[in-house]
């Protein structure tokens, strides 16, 4: 995202100067960039189908791992993969790239933020905290609404097309995924899909590509000052 290449600019490769949010960007992508690196490389291309020698396992492996974070280029024929990559790859196009940035999905800060609050639920805090700082409320509840949102329209698009195209879940999730996550990746089924299933991949293009909180600011309700507020009562979780 643009704001963590000022905020490298600036800084330089002082990590310590750095802001949460460039340092969550940059800790959160290089994770996903390593673990989806490991997986490809021991798992997927460590099988007999790709050993007839035309495929340099370190370089698939690693390209992989990266275009399905909004890149939308493939180097091998994604229909030979397994299904766990399949479904590896789909969590990847989900996720996206960095706010600010030209990629899609629901971005790596909304991934790092519920994680830290899981992590604080764990360690019994009150407050969500990170390098020496303490996240507002009011982000969480913007992750949580915009990870629900991409999460409920990619099981939507997905289940529609399988049904309406008579596919097996996995391949449509897969091209649900790639259209809210505006990568361009696909299994081929793409161009045999019947129109109501097109309609729904455009619709999910289209929010991909405005974004998931721009969705909501301008759909969503006029905020109004709170006059007044309801009695608190607990419930139980989990």
């Amino acid at each position: 995202g643009f704001f963590v290449w000022h905020d490298i600019k600036d800084n330089g490769l002082k990590f310590k100067h750095y802001s949460l949010h460039t340092k969550l960007v940059l800790i959160t992508t290089a994770t996903l960039l390593i673990l989806a690196f490991i997986y490809f490389y021991f798992v997927e291309f460590s099988r007999e189908t790709w050993n007839d020698g035309s495929t340099n396992k370190f370089i698939a492996a690693a390209f992989q791992a990266v275009t399905p974070r909004t890149a939308g280029f493939n180097t091998v024929d994604l229909t030979l993969i397994t299904e766990v990559s399949v479904f590896v790859t789909i969590i990847l196009m989900l996720i996206g790239g960095s706010p600010g940035s030209t990629a899609g999905g629901f971005k790596t800060t909304t991934v790092a933020s519920m994680f830290l609050c899981i992590r604080s639920i764990f360690e019994n805090r009150s407050n969500i905290e990170c390098f020496g700082r303490r996240l507002p409320v009011e982000i969480l509840r913007r992750a949580v609404a915009v990870f629900l949102m991409y999460i409920m329209l990619f099981l939507l698009c997905g289940f529609t097309i399988c049904l309406l195209d008579n596919v097996p879940l996995i391949t449509a999730l897969f091209e649900s995924a790639s259209a809210v996550g505006t990568v361009g990746l696909t299994l081929g089924i793409t161009p045999y899909l019947c129109t109501v299933s097109h309609v729904f991949l455009i619709i999910l293009m289209f929010f991909g590509r405005v974004g998931g909180l721009t969705m909501i600011f301008v759909f969503g309700a006029k905020m109004t000052p709170e006059v007044s507020r309801l009695p608190q009562e607990s419930i139980t979780i989990g």
